[in-house]
């Protein structure tokens, strides 16, 4: 990947979930933010979900040849997490690269969208009404 590197922390990882943004389908749900700086940075998250390992391994090379091809489309300066989901690993590259072309960047590339809402933790379920 020539102008990307790779997430690697956690604490990376739990930023993007809870403050970024995110777009999704049956293959796999991007997460982004800006980052501030002139690189990408990317993550790859395959969950026990998606089935046996060689299972995740292949839906992690599907999505990282994906983003090869599409890299130079992807506008600069953001972090993104590229979460796997069980349509991942029945897909070819094509597919996720139809995503990433047709729905990821075009909505990374919105100035009009707005900040992300987040449910808070209070869900209400343990809270009486009297």
């Amino acid at each position: 990947m020539l102008y990307t590197v790779r997430i690697k922390s956690n604490k990376d990882f739990t930023r993007l979930y809870n403050k970024g943004f995110f777009v999704s389908c049956g293959i796999c749900t991007v997460y982004y933010r800006k980052n501030g700086k002139n690189i990408n940075r990317i993550g790859i998250s395959t969950g026990k979900k998606i089935g046996n390992a060689v299972k995740r391994s292949r839906a992690r090379r599907v999505i990282r040849q994906a983003y090869r091809e599409c890299e130079k489309d992807f506008p600069v300066g953001f972090d993104m997490i590229v979460a796997a989901r069980a349509g991942s690993v029945s897909c070819k590259s094509y597919n996720v690269v139809s995503f990433f072309k047709g729905r990821v960047i075009p909505h990374m590339k919105d100035p009009s969208r707005k900040k992300p809402v987040r449910k808070s933790n209070d869900t209400g379920k343990n809270q009486r009404n009297n």
